[in-house]
C-alpha cells in the first residue's frame, strides 16, 4: 500500500503528481527544483543558491518521512549546463556523509521545469 507524503515546508507540486510516495519502508521523491515554499518564488541567484534551495526542499521532504539524507540510498539529479557540476556536486556533497553517501546519476538535459538550472529526485529507505 502507498502512503503519499506531503509537507508545506517544501514546494506544493504544480502538477499531477505528489511531493513523494512511500512504500513500505521505500520512500520515492518527486524531482525538486529551487521554489522557496515560503514564497512560492524561484532561488536562481546564483548555481550554489539554487542547490541549497533544492536540497533544503528535499530535506524538508525526507523529513515528512520521519526520514533523513542518512535514508537516501539513490539519488538523480538533471542539470541543464555540466559546466556547473562541479558546483552543484559541492552543494549536493555537504548534505551527505561521504562515506555512506547514495549511489547516484548526473544528467545533462536540455531543459527542466520553470526553466531552472537543477532538479534532484531521491530514494530512500528506513
Amino acid at each position: 500500500m502507498k502512503k503519499i507524503i506531503f509537507t508545506e515546508k517544501a514546494p506544493a507540486p504544480i502538477g499531477p503528481y505528489n511531493q513523494a510516495v512511500l512504500v513500505g519502508n521505500t520512500l520515492y521523491t518527486s524531482g525538486q527544483i529551487a521554489i522557496n515554499p515560503e514564497n512560492g518564488e524561484l532561488v536562481l541567484d546564483n548555481i550554489e543558491a539554487e542547490t541549497k534551495q533544492v536540497m533544503e526542499n528535499m530535506k524538508a521532504v525526507l523529513e515528512a518521512a520521519s526520514m533523513t539524507f542518512e535514508n537516501v540510498f539513490k539519488t538523480t539529479i538533471f542539470i541543464s549546463d555540466m559546466n556547473d557540476f562541479a558546483k552543484i556536486n559541492a552543494v549536493y556533497g555537504s548534505y551527505f556523509n561521504e562515506k555512506t553517501a547514495p549511489a547516484r546519476e548526473t544528467v545533462q538535459v536540455a531543459c527542466l521545469p520553470k526553466n531552472v538550472n537543477v532538479e534532484i529526485s531521491m530514494m530512500a529507505i528506513r
